[in-house]
């Protein structure tokens, strides 16, 4: 089962819960699992249906770019980062 990685300023969201096993074959699947699990971190994820900008997903250690359709394998670990900014 994959695993999804939180953040430690998301965690008040997930209990205090690091990593979180999850169901999905996609990201848009593993967040709707993480939706199930834990509704309130939904809003910090998503925005108008997509993934918030200010949010990095990685897979494996290799970021995203195909967003909410990124596949997972079963053994997958995704990472929730917040994205930097500045200069």
């Amino acid at each position: 089962m994959p695993t999804a990685i939180i953040p430690s300023l998301l965690r008040k969201y997930t209990d205090g819960r690091e990593r979180l096993e999850v169901r999905g074959k996609n990201v848009r699947e593993v967040i709707a699992d993480l939706k199930r699990q834990f509704p309130a971190l939904i809003e910090h994820l998503i925005e108008d249906g997509d993934i918030k900008p200010s949010v990095a997903v990685s897979i494996d250690g290799e970021i995203a770019p195909a967003g909410l359709l990124e596949r997972v394998r079963p053994d997958s670990e995704i990472h929730f980062l917040p994205a930097l900014g500045g200069g």
